[in-house]
């Protein structure tokens, strides 16, 4: 029987934990930062291969299979205006608690070496909110510039929904096609996730030592403590100020679907039984169930965007870089821009935080770090982002009057 993939990487973790502390211990360090980690590197370059069309045609897929807003009027704005509203929300609480913990400041890791692209970035700051548009959107795709490519493909598939037929139809199934072809391409690499994530972390402690695993988890500790702050005090306070719900009430209805997410890690996994909890539990109607939870588990990822946004500012933190203040806005804006675009991806988690450490020109090396306790993460932030969506679904069904109040 062959093993899950997140078995796989754990045991590719431990591989490399070993290694990397026996090199150390026999003195062959230098063999494993120069030639192992060649492996993890080759992984890198194919993760940095595919995110530029993977991105590009995610993001248009998804927007035209959503279509305009006209063509769901007052429901869809509702729900985008959620989705966005509580993804920002959890980015910033991410935000501000990182900024609190700094739980890599002080890491003596060895990493304390500002990149040349960074160093780039910060004397062109000033001009990043107008690089946002771009100018030659083709050379902002080589260039790997993503909030420039991001920008441009909403506006594409925007107006891919405003094309006259045949065109809209030939154009929407081209990019379906596309988007396909790159998630086998996705499904191709992340095979390979376990021997890369064995080789960055042989590197990482063949640096290093067991150093590393003191800001770990502090690490770990400013992710959790993020998500239940989210999962906890801003989501409820939501459910009872905006939609007049009882928050336990709602947390007991959704009891099934959020323990399920929390074992499988997997929102799409996890929606049947959501929309079943979110209708029988909590007395939800099918008319608005059935509309914003599949959309809620293809953009609304309130738990992952807030991981993604702490794990930039960690690796920066590690490396001994000081990010200013638009550049962590630009970590926040990447952040809730990839959590659209990332959602239907298979880990989402990992492709979203090689498109936010390449929007700051933060070393892509980092990665390694993170994934160590990636898994424990993620099922904490599944959980989360099942727990967003059913709580929008609640909302917006109480200002629809499509609510049986009799269920709760």
């Amino acid at each position: 029987m062959r093993l899950k993939l997140y078995w796989q990487i754990f045991i590719g973790l431990a591989l490399g934990v070993v290694f990397g502390f026996a090199s150390r211990m026999l003195g062959f360090e230098s063999f494993v930062i120069e030639k192992v980690a060649v492996l993890g590197d080759i992984f890198l370059r194919g993760l940095r291969m595919i995110i530029v069309p993977l991105i590009v045609s995610s993001i248009i897929s998804g927007v035209t299979s959503i279509g305009t807003p006209e063509s769901f009027g007052r429901l869809s704005l509702k729900t985008f205006a959620y989705y966005v509203s509580t993804s920002l929300l959890a980015i910033l609480t991410g935000l501000i608690l990182v900024n609190i913990i700094q739980p890599g400041v002080g890491a003596q890791l060895g990493f304390h070496e500002t990149p040349p692209e960074l160093s780039a970035n910060v004397e062109k700051i000033g001009d990043t909110l107008l690089g946002i548009i771009p100018t030659n959107p083709l050379q902002a795709m080589v260039e790997g510039k993503m909030l420039p490519i991001i920008f441009f493909s909403l506006l594409f598939g925007f107006f891919i929904t405003r094309a006259p037929e045949p065109y809209n139809q030939k154009l929407t199934d081209f990019f379906q096609g596309v988007f396909e072809v790159m998630m086998q391409m996705t499904h191709f690499i992340i095979r390979f996730t376990p021997v890369g994530v064995f080789a960055l972390m042989g590197k990482i402690v063949a640096q290093t030592g067991f150093d590393v695993f003191i800001p770990l988890g502090k690490y770990m500790i400013t992710v959790a403590g993020g998500l239940v702050i989210h999962a906890v005090f801003t989501l409820p306070m939501l459910l009872y100020t905006v939609g007049r719900i009882n928050p336990a009430a709602h947390a007991q209805a959704m009891a099934p679907a959020l323990l399920t997410a929390f074992s499988t890690a997997s929102s799409s996994a996890t929606l049947p039984l959501t929309i079943d909890s979110v209708e029988n539990n909590a007395g939800v109607s099918n008319k608005i169930s059935s509309f914003v939870l599949p959309l809620g588990a293809t953009i609304n990822m309130d738990g992952t965007a807030l991981y993604e946004c702490v794990a930039a500012m960690f690796i920066a933190q590690v490396y001994g870089i000081e990010l200013s203040f638009f550049q962590q806005f630009i970590v926040v804006i990447t952040a809730l821009l990839a959590s659209i675009g990332a959602a239907g991806v298979p880990m989402a988690g990992l492709v979203m935080i090689t498109i936010i450490l390449g929007a700051v020109g933060l070393p892509l090396e980092g990665i390694g770090l993170i994934l160590a306790v990636d898994r424990i993460l993620d099922m904490m932030r599944t959980s989360v982002n099942v727990w967003s969506d059913s709580c929008g679904t609640a909302i917006i069904a109480r200002s629809e009057g499509e609510t049986d109040l009799k269920v709760l």
